[in-house]
């Protein structure tokens, strides 16, 4: 790989994950129903909605599924893979390898949202436990409904919260069936954003 083609690789996962990093952030805050006029929110829904709102009509919202942020999710990792594999010397690659690969990258990519916000909540709930800072109550609206399950399996240890254990071994057992899932798909990791 020569030094343009790796800047540009670079360059493309890049943006290619800060961008896919929001609007998988706005369809976990939608269907979490997270606080809409949350700045965090705000800028979610600011940043995606000229890409989201043309494809709201093709695939229209159900309950709180907003299937058009999966939908734009596949076609930036689509776009992401085909050019970094152009700028490495491929030809067009097969859609639906690229689309597979895809899903797979948007996978991973919600497991380690889900991962680095578990990690930063159980921090803050340490170090800044009534912290009223707008990020802060979006990220506990977001890791709540994952936990919620947990702690009523686990019983309640005189204050001791040992759900997060068990959401971080449940992510990590999806983690590893992944990364088997995308072994076998033959993923290329390193032109799928997420992986």
């Amino acid at each position: 790989m020569n030094a343009f083609a790796e800047v540009g690789t670079f360059l493309v996962q890049s943006l290619a994950t800060i961008y896919l990093v929001i609007v998988l952030l706005r369809f976990l805050l939608q269907l979490c129903r997270a606080d809409f006029y949350n700045p965090v929110s705000q800028f979610a829904h600011k940043a995606t909605a000229p890409l989201l709102n043309p494809l709201r009509k093709l695939f229209p919202s159900h309950r709180n599924i907003d299937f058009a942020s999966v939908a734009l999710a596949l076609l930036i990792q689509w776009l992401a893979i085909q050019i970094t594999a152009s700028l490495n010397g491929n030809a067009l690659l097969n859609i639906l390898f690229v689309l597979w690969w895809g899903f797979l990258g948007i996978l991973s990519m919600l497991i380690n949202i889900y991962i680095y916000g578990l990690l930063a909540a159980i921090i803050l709930s340490w170090v800044a436990p009534h912290n009223p800072h707008p990020a802060i109550a979006l990220l506990w609206q977001l890791m709540e409904p994952v936990m919620a399950p947990f702690r009523k399996i686990v019983p309640n240890l005189g204050g001791l919260d040992l759900s997060p254990i068990f959401v971080f071994l449940v992510l990590n057992m999806c983690r590893i069936l992944l990364t088997h899932a995308a072994n076998y798909a033959r993923l290329p990791g390193w032109a799928v954003p997420g992986f």
